[in-house]
Formats: structure tokens, sequence, C-alpha cells
């Protein structure tokens, strides 16, 4: 590398001082913040949308699912862009997209335009999200990034415990006579000032080595996530017909294509969609399983318990709200200590903790709403909530941290595009497969035009029926954590990757 070149490579920050990184940091977490809020606000007004949208269940489905869905199909290509692009540059495209998004849904005129609304929405936090963990990995010596993404699980409890709340009070208080509006129109404010403070704080980075869109992986993978998602998410409204079947197993041929395309993309110029060497990254590919079968269990979990609280025990969006904050305390106290305390010393073996602590609230809360029935109150659900949230937290922080602890951070977009998708293809799956073990359970139990207790009831079992598939899948998940590292490879290497010389690594934020 000439002399000119190495000075046009921004040095790594110094790990000691430099503000602008920690202001970088803020402004990256509030965007990743509000992604957060804006999925777990949506449920909570779910009653409300319904009521004055007129609605449907599938469509209403389709408000949470379609977003998941074009999230989950544009993440790697929104983390390839950041490579190539700049991740700066990305990121501002898409916090401006979600700003404009959002106020697409909060004036939408009908729930089909709500439902267009909230794709174009997953699409703009698609080009968003993967800049945030691509500009932390860029930016942050390995040996602090323990402490940052400490921090990223504080945000995300801080952001599951906000967006109930924020929902509620909202929806109560009916803005203007703005029924549920005000949830989407809030992001206004927030998106601008990211916009804004993004362009001055954040400095750009990107891959060292020029890389091309590779426009053909683009187009499989978004089309094979299609194939499996669309007809798990309508198949229970049009009754399971031959045609979804038939895609979903069209699916995996598509994705088989996709990887051999991309073993021969790589060979020929070294610029794939998706790095396929980061699978023979062991903490990396082990770390990728246990994501997506999470993102399962937190797509039936949190939708239909919403609409189990909601439609079923007939309770308020506060009231619903309120109950969830025991929980959200829970996620983001146990996430803190998770990575600053327990995986330096006890490493996995917290992680497995968080599995099973969780499998255990799980199983208290499907113990208690079978025992109380229609007469459960709030605080009778405040234990079950604490332990999952404790297990969620232990979980949840340490688990991005150590699928990314080995990746060359020449690969960062790839990886944290993958990550991202894999968590929403994930949470796609669980809200797909919230029409098999919830709402079939509901329409077997439920009387044609019943309404009051025997409604509620049906909905009370179809919530007892889901909890046992995620108290299931948090089994698995234990048992996919045996494939990764033992300990946390980021602390053994820091030093020497943090003295490595600057021109080999990736441009970060400039001091």
């Amino acid at each position: 590398m000439t002399s000119a070149e190495t000075a046009a490579v921004p040095p790594l920050p110094s790990p000691v001082g430099d503000r602008r990184r920690w202001f970088a940091l803020a402004i990256v977490m509030t965007a990743a913040f509000m992604d957060l809020v804006d999925v777990t606000i949506v449920n909570i007004a779910i009653p409300s949308i319904q009521r004055d949208a007129g609605a449907s269940f599938s469509q209403i489905q389709w408000i949470t699912a379609g977003y998941a869905l074009a999230f989950a199909a544009g993440l790697i290509t929104g983390g390839r862009l950041g490579d190539i692009h700049g991740r700066k540059r990305l990121f501002l495209i898409g916090i401006g997209g979600f700003t404009v998004a959002s106020a697409l849904c909060g004036f939408a005129t009908n729930a089909e335009m709500l439902v267009a609304a909230r794709i174009l929405q997953g699409a703009m936090a698609a080009l968003m999200v993967p800049q945030v963990l691509s500009i932390v990995h860029a930016t942050f010596p390995a040996h602090e990034r323990g402490k940052v993404f400490g921090l990223f699980g504080a945000v995300v409890g801080l952001g599951a415990v906000t967006g109930p709340l924020l929902g509620a009070l909202l929806t109560e208080w009916n803005l203007f006579g703005l029924e549920w509006r005000p949830i989407f129109l809030i992001n206004l404010p927030v998106g601008i000032a990211g916009l804004i403070l993004g362009s001055r704080f954040i400095t750009e980075s990107k891959a060292p080595k020029a890389l091309k869109l590779d426009l053909v992986g683009v187009a499989l993978v978004t089309v094979g996530l299609l194939m499996l998602l669309y007809p798990l998410t309508r198949g229970r409204e049009l009754g399971w017909p031959l045609w979804g079947h038939v895609s979903m197993a069209g699916a995996l041929v598509v994705l088989a294509a996709l990887v051999a395309y991309e073993r021969r993309k790589t060979v020929r110029d070294g610029s794939p969609l998706i790095e396929l060497s980061l699978f023979r990254v062991k903490s990396f590919a082990a770390g990728i399983a246990v994501q997506t079968v999470f993102g399962v269990a937190l797509g039936i979990f949190f939708l239909v318990w919403t609409l189990y609280m909601q439609f079923g025990l007939g309770w308020s969006p506060l009231k619903a709200g309120l109950t969830g904050i025991p929980f959200s305390i829970a996620v983001s106290a146990a996430a803190g200590m998770s990575v600053q305390k327990l995986v330096p010393r006890f490493g996995r073996k917290v992680l497995q903790s968080g599995a099973l602590v969780m499998a255990v609230g799980v199983l208290l809360y499907l113990w208690e709403a079978q025992r109380y029935g229609l007469t459960i109150a709030p605080w009778q659900m405040a234990l079950p909530l604490v332990v999952m949230g404790v297990g969620m937290g232990l979980i949840v922080a340490p688990l991005t941290d150590a699928i990314l602890s080995e990746v060359p951070r020449e690969h960062a977009g790839s990886a944290s595009g993958l990550i991202s998708t894999v968590q929403q293809m994930g949470n796609a799956l669980g809200l797909g497969l919230v029409s098999v073990v919830f709402f079939g359970v509901v329409d077997d139990r439920l009387p044609e035009g019943a309404r009051g207790p025997a409604a509620g009831a049906a909905f009370v079992d179809g919530f007892q029926h889901a909890l046992g598939w995620v108290a299931a899948v948090m089994g698995v998940i234990f048992l996919l954590m045996f494939a990764l590292p033992a300990r946390p490879a980021q602390h053994l290497e820091g030093a020497a990757e943090d003295t490595a010389p600057a021109p080999e690594k990736e441009p970060a934020v400039a001091p």
C-alpha cells in the first residue's frame, strides 16, 4: 500500500477518549431502539387498529409479518450495500426511508395501505439495521465490544419495555382523535434527529477492497425467503392450498441454488452477496443457528401474548402494556450483567443457563394460565415474566457478541446482515407458525359467532398451546448452544487485534 493510500485510510479510534465514536454509537443505538419499539408498539395497538381500520385477523397478521418479511428479505442485501457504498450512507438512507414509511403508516386510510406501508417500513429497516452492528464492529476494538454489546442488550430491554407502554399510552390517550396512528407518527421527530446527527457524527466506512453488488444473489435470496414465508403466513387464511406446500418445498431448492451460485461467485470475482467463508468460523455458524431458532420462539410468543391479553382476557392496551414492564426490566438488567460480569467468567454456560431459565419461565406461565384461566391478574404474571426476562437477557446480548467475535472486519457488513436476516427470518417463521400453534386451536374451540367468556376461553387455550411450543423451542436452543465456543474469543484476541497496523483494518470512525 502506498503512503498516499495509507493516509487515505482513517486509523482506528483510540481506545481512550474519542467522543465522536460514542456519539456515533448513541445515534445508531437510537435507530436500533426505534426499530425495536416499532415492532412491540404495533403489537399492543392491534385491537385499536382492527377496530378503527376494519382490519381482519389475517390483515393484522400481515401488519406484523409483512414488516418481518420485507426486513428478512432485504437484510443481507442491506449489509452488503453498506460494505460497498459506505455504512454511513446506507444508514442515513435507511433511517430517512424508515421515517417516510412511518409517516405513510400513520396516515394510512385503510388496512391495505397500512400493510403496504409496513412492508416499505421493513424494507427501509433492512437498509438501516445492518449498518448498526457493522458500524459498531468497525469502530470499536475487540476488547471494548463486550461493553458495547452489553449496552446493546440494555437497549433491547429498554425497547421491549418502552414499546408496549408507549403504544398503550398513545392508544389510550387517542391524541387528536387519531386512535392508533401516533404509534407510527412518533417516529418522525426521532428519525429526523437521527438523520441530522448521523450525518454529522458518523464517519464513513466501507470494505477495504472494491466489491460489486451480486444481483443474482439478491434475487435468489429474496425469492427463496418469500417462497418459504409467504405460504406460512397466508396458509391458514387460504385453507393450506397445495401451491403453498409446493412453494415451501421449492424454497429449499432455490436456497440450495443460492449456495451453489455464491460458491462460484466467490471463486470468479470474490464479491458474493453472502460470504460463505463466514460459516467456516465455528462461533458464527453455531450462533446463526441459535439466532434463527430463537427468532422463531420470540415470533410466536410476542404476538400470541398480545392477543391473549387483549382479546382473550379483554384487557385494555394500557393494562396489557403495564403488565409487560417486569419482563422488560428483567431483560435489560440481565443483558447488561451477562456480558460485563458473567460471560467473561463462565462463557457458554451463561447462554445455556439463559435458555433453561427462559424455558422454566414459559412453563411457569403455562401453569398459571391453566390454573387461573380468565381470572388471572397482572401481578400473578409477574413472576413467570421476570424469570423469562432474565433468561432472555442472558441470551440476547452475549449471543450477538459471540457470533461476531471472530468475524474479520472486512466482512462486518455481510455478517451483520446475516445475523439480522436469520433473526428476522426466524421471527417471520414464528409469526407464520402462529397460524398453526395459536389460531388453529382458537378456530377449533371457538363456536361460530361466539363472544364474551366463550371467545376468551378459546384464546386462553390457544395461548397455552403456543406456550408449550415456545418451551420446546427453548429446549432445542439449549442443545444447539453446545456448538458455541466455550469461551468468548474476543477477550483473548483483543490485544493482538488492536495493535494490528491500521492500513490492514477496516476504516472506522475517525478520531
